[in-house]
C-alpha cells in the first residue's frame, strides 16, 4: 500500500478512515467516522517511525475512544 492511500478499520463497533501521512513515515491520520463530527479524530505515530501494525493502530484507537466524553463525542 502506498503512503497516500487510505483504508477503513472497524474497532468496537466504531469506523475510522486511516491514512498514512507522505511526509512523515509511521505517522497516521484517522477519522472517526461514525462519530458525532466525522471530521473529528486523531493523529498518531510510531517511535521509532516504522510502520504500525493493526494491533498498534487499534490500541491507538481504542485509546482515543476512552477518551471521549459521551455527551459531547469530543475529548474534553
Amino acid at each position: 500500500m502506498s503512503a497516500n492511500e487510505s483504508w477503513q478499520m472497524s474497532v468496537d463497533g466504531e469506523e475510522f478512515e486511516v491514512s498514512r501521512r507522505d511526509d512523515a513515515p509511521g505517522s497516521y491520520d484517522l477519522a472517526w467516522l461514525t462519530g458525532p463530527d466525522p471530521r473529528y479524530g486523531f493523529g498518531f505515530s510510531t517511535h521509532p517511525p516504522v510502520a504500525a501494525d493493526r494491533a498498534q493502530l487499534e490500541e491507538s484507537i481504542r485509546d482515543f475512544l476512552s477518551q471521549v466524553d459521551p455527551e459531547t463525542g469530543h475529548i474534553e
